[in-house]
């Protein structure tokens, strides 16, 4: 059920990004809006029948995936003159909205009565307060204006650096946030008895909150993205081998410690992208640029299934400390191919 979500959300961010640099920004994040608010309707019918979580969860997917590739766009058309700081706008953005909703659930799940169904409803008012938003706001810039343009220079995701270090580093993104949210608070459950919920409410917003805190730094270094992107992939590793002693030794502390250097890894990361783009992209490309790059981060969102999976026959801890590897060698990787680059 939580990997239907990414399901959803890759073609959601692979149709959304395009048609929005086709048919404009506020088209088509009107109807992505609309879609999510749908969204939450079926998934709060889930009350009555948990078979309607899974279409829920999937429609949730592709319109999140549409309003990311779009909005992040659409930002950045609206952000004229301030090019440095759309990728930490963008990051903050949709890093608040992680945090602040499973705190919010966490709460109403714990304390509202109905809970099955009071999770959902910040959020179908947020949607509809933010369609009337999304309506009063300039269109952006349509993509037929730059159409000549497009023809001058090598689109952004055909360009070496976007193929051999953005698209590798992505994964990464959101295997953190996942990691975070999903594997190490379920690994010390058995410790919590009846709070549960609540302490998943309390813990899965640090991620995002520890993304926000590092954007200041990560704003700093956005001129300079290669040793952005190799911080961020260290500090993945940092993440990642905390993580693995939280599970190893069943600790709620080291499980927050652990949440907190995954999220800061996350947001670094996350800047880290979105410059690269930023610097890739002509403007009429940057829907699908954005779209196809925003793909990529979600197959990371993918990790839990696998770690679930993988856990039947082998213990987390040791996952974990593999996924570090893994993520110190894509630095390796990310390194060398830098070196070779022209200055």
């Amino acid at each position: 059920m939580f990997v239907l979500y990414a399901v959803g959300l890759v073609p959601g961010l692979l149709f959304g990004g395009p048609l929005s640099d086709r048919r404009g920004r506020r088209h088509m994040m009107l109807w992505a809006l609309a879609l999510s608010a749908a969204a939450s309707v079926v998934l709060a019918a889930g009350a009555w029948s948990t078979a309607v979580l899974y279409p829920g969860r999937l429609i949730a997917g592709v319109a999140s995936g549409a309003a990311f590739s779009c909005g992040t766009a659409w930002l950045g058309e609206l952000s004229a003159g301030a090019a440095g700081r759309v990728p930490r706008r963008a990051a903050v953005a949709m890093t608040s909205g992680f945090g602040l909703g499973p705190l919010a659930a966490g709460l109403l799940a714990q304390y509202a009565p109905a809970p099955l169904v009071a999770v959902y409803v910040p959020h179908i008012l947020l949607a509809v307060a933010a369609l009337v938003l999304a309506w009063r706001t300039p269109p952006g810039v349509p993509a037929a204006a730059g159409a000549a343009g497009a023809r001058r220079g090598t689109p952004a995701w055909r360009h070496r650096r976007f193929l051999l270090v953005v698209l590798p580093v992505a994964p990464w993104v959101f295997l953190t946030a996942a990691v975070a949210l999903a594997t190490l608070p379920g690994s010390v459950g058995d410790l919590l008895g009846d709070h549960v919920m609540l302490f998943s409410g309390l813990v899965t917003p640090l991620p995002a909150l520890a993304g926000v805190l590092v954007q200041p730094l990560a704003r700093r270094l956005h001129d300079r993205s290669r040793l952005l992107t190799l911080s961020s992939l260290a500090v993945v590793v940092a993440g990642l081998l905390i993580g693995a002693a939280a599970v190893g030794t069943s600790s709620i502390a080291l499980v927050v410690a652990g949440a907190l250097v995954l999220g800061a890894a996350y947001g670094a990361l996350m800047v880290s992208g979105l410059t690269e783009i930023q610097r890739l992209a002509e403007p009429e490309h940057l829907g699908r640029t954005v779209a196809i790059y925003q793909a990529a981060t979600y197959v990371g969102y993918l990790s839990p299934f696998f770690i679930a999976l993988l856990a039947r026959v082998v213990a987390l801890p040791h996952i974990l400390i593999a996924l570090a590897v893994l993520a110190a060698l894509t630095a390796l990787w990310t390194g060398a191919i830098t070196r070779t680059e022209p200055r």
